[in-house]
């Protein structure tokens, strides 16, 4: 007896590939980021970010810089360099000059050399040294200065990363801060850039 036919199997069509893009060339640019700019892309209540002065695509910043704090900040879009920056277990050094409110004495000045007790913990020993007045753009709005209290500049390297960790290691010393300017993350430098330019730089950890 003859079998009876086999019901036909639908047929697919074969699927198609795709062909990935290549991967994005590695970027890295450095930003002199002015006062009252936040360091993200959007915000929903309208204030200045870093899309206001930085039009590449595909860059995030590697690390952080307060919306009050001014200067060297860094951006990529290769995920690993953005660690190597970013992550304080590799203990990249940052250098700030730091306007504070009085005279910085010896001893203060040795309490941020050993570390300061902040909240979350005891600070790594930083470099700390008094600086004369550098030579710095205007910032904008001017900062409040109490007529009767002196100022004075400070240079101070970390490597760690807390949040608004200088201002906080200043207050505890009894030196609040009143103006701060990343100046250097590692190798780079901020050197003459002006506030709200940037410059594209090797994309490696030199």
């Amino acid at each position: 007896m003859a079998r009876p036919p086999r019901p036909s199997q639908p047929r697919h069509p074969a699927p198609r590939r795709v062909a990935k893009a290549p991967p994005a060339a590695p970027r890295l640019i450095m930003l002199n980021k002015p006062f009252d700019v936040l360091t993200q892309f959007q915000d929903e209540q309208g204030r200045a970010t870093l899309k206001d002065f930085v039009a590449v695509p595909g860059v995030y910043p590697a690390g952080r810089l307060d919306r009050d704090s001014e200067g060297l900040l860094l951006l990529t879009n290769d995920g690993r360099l953005q660690a190597q920056i970013a992550d304080p277990k590799h203990k990249l050094a940052k250098t700030y000059w730091v306007q504070v409110e009085g005279e910085p004495s010896e001893e203060q000045l040795a309490q941020l050399r050993n570390g300061v007790q902040l909240n979350d913990g005891p600070t790594l020993p930083a470099e700390a040294r008094r600086l004369d007045e550098p030579l710095l753009w205007e910032r904008n709005p001017p900062v409040r200065f109490r007529k009767s209290v002196p100022t004075a500049w400070l240079e101070l390297v970390i490597r760690e990363g807390r949040n608004r960790q200088v201002r906080r290691m200043t207050a505890a010393v009894g030196l609040p801060t009143l103006r701060l300017v990343r100046v250097r993350i590692g190798p780079w430098s901020l050197d003459d850039l002006a506030p709200g330019q940037w410059r594209e730089l090797e994309p490696r950890l030199r």
